[in-house]
C-alpha cells in the first residue's frame, strides 16, 4: 500500500518542487520510503511513497523501471496473484514484490494485461518511447485516483490534498456547484466527478492514456455487463462454491511480509473474514474492535464473543467520547472534499488502534451490497407495490404526523419520481436532505435532473433484476467506492495501514452478482447463503440480534461536546460568506434539531462539514 503521485506538461513542465510537494503532502500513507523519476525534459515525472508490505527490501521501492528499460511505473495497492501470473507469462522476477510482476506484465500485455490482476490498485505507467502515460484503477474501486487536467497539463495522485499543493498557478480550482447538490443528498459526492471542476476521480474499473496532451479512458470491468441470462439457484453449490472464492479470496489477501490482523465488529461480514483467516492460519489472528461506553453503541462483547470462540487474539478498545471527539478535526481535515459519512470516525479509531499491532488488516466491506444486507433495499421493495406507489403522497402526509419514528419513513416513501428512485431511497435512509429540501436549501439551485450525478438507469441487462437488486447495483456503483471504501482508504492511510476487502475479489463480486435472489434473501432473512456458510464456523446464536452498524452516537455530541463546531460554521456569518444555502433555512433546521427532533442530526452534520470546506476553500483561495 502506498500513495503514488505524477505530473504530464509537454509545454509549461511543472517544476519538481510541484512533484515533491505533492508527494510531500501524503507522506502518511507511505512512511518506509520515497522515490521520484523524471524524464529527460521534464515533462513528465513520477512520486512514490512506500508502505512495504510485501518484498520489504530496497528493491522493490518505486519508481520502478521495466526489465528492458522503456517503461517507469508507480503502484498503490496490492495483486494478490503474482505469483501466478509471472508463471503464466514466463516472467523471470529479480524481486519477489507484486510491483515488478505487474510491471512486466504491462511490457508484454499493454494494458489489457489488467484482466490479469486480482487485486486493489491503482497504476501510472510511463512509456518512455511514445511518451505516453497509462493510469488503470482496479474494477471495484477499492484504491482512488484523482486526475487534475486543465490546458493540456495533468497532475494525479492518490488523494486530492496532493493536488492542491500544486504552484498557486496550477492550484486555481474552482468549485463543481453540481456537486454540492450531490453532497447535500447523498453524504458524499460520486464519481468521476469531485468538488473540483478541475479534477476528477479515474472511474473504477478504467484505465487511461495521456498522449499529446490528451486523455482517453477506456473501462474495462463493469458490473452491469457481468450479470448473466441466468442465476444459481442450487443452494448446495452455491454454498460451496461461495466457500471456495471467499476462501481463496482471504488466502490471497492473508500475502504478507508484516504482521496483519483482522477488523471484527462481531458482525456477520467481518465474522465471516476472520472466521476464514483463522481456519487458513497456523497461529491465532490478531482481531481489532472498538465499543462505546454508551451501551446502544456498543457491540465490543459480540466481537470479543465471537473471537473466544475462534480463538484469536483479541484486541479491544473501548472508547470514551474523549477518545473519538479528538479525531473530529482530523477526520474533517483528512477527506478532502466534503464527506458526510460520520462512521469514518470509528474506523479511524480502530485503524490507529490496529496499526500499534499491526500493518495489515482485512475487513468486511462489501457484503451488505453483494448479498442484499442493508434495510434500504426492503424499502425498495416496499415502494415496487402498485397500491403504495399510487397513494404514497397521502401515506406521506399522514405519516409526517405522526412522531420523529415515522417521518424518516414519509419521506423515503414521498420520492419526486421513478427515474430517481434509488438515489432517493439511498439519500433518505442516511436521515439527508431530499431533492424538494435541497431545492429550498440552496441559494443558486437548477433543475434535479441537469444537477444530478447519479445514473440510475440499469435498463437493457441480460436478465431483469429485482428491485432489491438494482438497489444493491446502484450502491456497487456509487456507495461503494465512493463513499465506503474512501472512508476505508483515507481512514486506514492516515496511520499507514493497509486495508484489504475479501467481498470485493471481483471473483466474489461476480458470483453475487449470478446469485439468485431468493438465495440472498429467504423469508425475510438478509444474506442468507452467507450467513448459512459462516454457521459452519460459529454458532447461529451469536448473531441472534437487530443489525447494528458502524455508528457514533452523533446527534448527542452535536447537541453537547460539538456544539460548538455549530456555533463557529453555521452562523450567519459564516453561512452569508459562503454564500451557497440560505441562512433562515439553516437556522430553522438547527432549531428543530436542538429541540429533539433527531431525523435531522445527519442534515445539520452535513452543512456543518459543507460550510467548514468551504471556509477553508475560500481562505486558501485567497491568500
Amino acid at each position: 500500500m502506498c500513495g503514488i503521485t505524477g505530473v504530464y506538461a509537454l509545454q509549461q513542465n511543472f517544476s519538481e518542487i510541484d512533484l515533491q510537494r505533492m508527494t510531500d503532502a501524503i507522506s502518511h500513507r507511505g512512511p518506509d520510503a520515497s522515490g521520484f523519476y523524471w524524464n529527460e525534459d521534464k515533462s513528465i515525472g513520477l512520486g512514490h511513497r512506500r508502505l512495504s508490505i510485501i518484498d520489504l527490501s530496497a528493491a522493490a521501492n518505486q519508481p520502478m523501471t521495466s526489465h528492458n528499460g522503456r517503461y517507469v511505473m508507480v503502484f498503490n495497492g496490492e495483486v494478490y496473484n503474482f505469483k501466478e501470473i509471472a508463471r503464466q507469462l514466463d516472467i523471470v522476477p529479480h524481486t519477489s514484490s507484486d510491483s515488478e510482476i505487474i510491471l512486466e506484465a504491462f511490457v508484454l500485455k499493454g494494458p489489457s494485461c489488467v484482466h490479469l490482476f486480482n487485486g486493489m490498485f491503482a497504476i501510472a505507467i510511463y512509456d518512455k518511447h511514445e511518451k505516453s502515460v497509462y493510469l488503470l484503477r482496479d474494477r471495484i474501486g477499492v484504491k482512488p485516483l484523482y486526475v487534475y487536467a486543465s490546458n493540456k497539463k495533468f497532475a494525479f495522485s492518490s488523494e486530492i490534498k496532493s493536488l492542491r499543493n500544486l504552484s498557486p498557478e496550477e492550484s486555481k480550482f474552482s468549485i463543481n456547484k453540481d456537486s454540492i447538490h450531490s453532497f447535500l443528498y447523498a453524504g458524499y459526492i460520486p464519481g468521476p466527478y469531485t468538488i473540483y471542476n478541475e479534477v476528477t476521480k479515474l472511474p473504477q474499473g478504467s484505465y487511461a492514456k495521456i498522449l499529446n496532451g490528451e486523455i482517453t479512458i477506456k473501462k474495462y470491468w463493469n458490473p452491469q455487463e457481468k450479470i448473466e441470462s441466468n442465476t444459481t439457484k442450487d443452494f448446495n453449490a452455491a454454498k460451496q462454491e461461495l466457500k471456495n472464492l471467499l476462501t481463496s479470496s482471504v488466502e490471497y489477501r492473508m500475502i504478507s511480509d508484516v504482521p496483519f490482523g483482522t477488523f471484527l465488529s462481531g458482525g456477520i461480514d467481518s465474522s465471516m473474514v476472520t472466521a476464514l483467516a483463522q481456519n487458513i492460519s497456523t497461529q491465532p489472528v490478531n482481531t481489532f474492535s472498538i465499543g462505546f461506553k454508551e451501551a446502544k453503541f456498543n457491540e465490543s462483547e459480540y466481537a470479543k464473543n465471537v473471537s473466544k470462540h475462534l480463538g484469536t487474539h483479541h484486541h479491544e478498545f473501548i472508547v470514551t467520547e474523549n477518545d473519538a471527539l479528538d479525531l473530529i478535526e482530523r477526520m474533517m481535515t483528512a477527506y478532502d472534499e466534503p464527506y458526510a459519512d460520520s462512521s469514518g470516525i470509528p474506523t479511524m479509531l480502530v485503524s490507529k488502534m490496529a496499526r500499534q499491532h499491526v500493518t495489515m488488516t482485512l475487513s468486511g466491506d462489501g457484503g451488505d451490497e453483494l448479498f442484499l444486507g442493508y434495510g434500504m433495499y426492503d424499502w425498495a421493495q416496499r415502494l415496487s407495490g402498485s397500491k403504495l406507489k399510487a397513494f404514497r403522497k397521502p401515506v406521506a402526509s399522514a405519516l409526517s404526523i405522526l412522531g420523529e419514528r415515522y417521518r424518516r419513513a414519509a419521506k423515503v416513501i414521498n420520492y419526486p419520481r421513478e427515474e430517481r428512485i434509488k438515489s432517493h431511497i439511498f439519500s433518505q435512509e442516511q436521515y439527508l436532505f431530499s431533492e424538494a429540501e435541497i431545492n429550498e436549501l440552496l441559494c443558486d439551485h437548477k433543475d434535479e435532473s441537469e444537477a444530478m450525478q447519479f445514473n440510475e438507469n440499469y435498463s437493457n441487462l441480460k436478465r431483469k433484476l429485482s428491485v432489491q437488486e438494482e438497489q444493491a447495483l446502484f450502491d456497487i456503483n456509487y456507495y461503494l467506492p465512493d463513499d465506503l471504501l474512501t472512508k476505508v482508504d483515507i481512514a486506514s492511510m492516515q496511520f499507514s495501514l493497509e486495508a484489504r476487502t475479501p467481498f470485493l475479489d471481483y471473483r466474489v463480486v461476480e458470483f453475487a452478482l449470478n446469485l439468485h435472489s431468493d438465495l440472498k434473501k429467504k423469508e425475510g432473512v438478509s444474506k442468507y447463503l452467507l450467513k448459512e456458510l459462516l454457521y459452519d464456523y460459529i454458532p447461529k446464536h451469536y448473531f441472534d440480534r437487530p443489525k447494528w452498524g458502524f455508528s457514533i452516537p452523533l446527534a448527542k455530541w452535536l447537541r453537547g461536546e460539538l456544539y460548538y463546531l455549530l456555533e463557529k460554521y453555521l452562523n450567519q456569518e459564516a453561512v452569508n460568506k459562503c454564500g451557497v444555502v440560505r441562512y433562515e433555512y439553516v437556522r430553522k433546521l438547527i432549531d428543530g434539531f436542538i429541540k429533539g427532533d433527531n431525523t435531522l442530526y445527519n442534515r445539520v452534520w452535513a452543512l456543518l462539514l459543507l460550510h467548514r470546506w468551504m471556509l477553508e476553500f475560500k481562505t486558501n483561495s485567497t491568500t
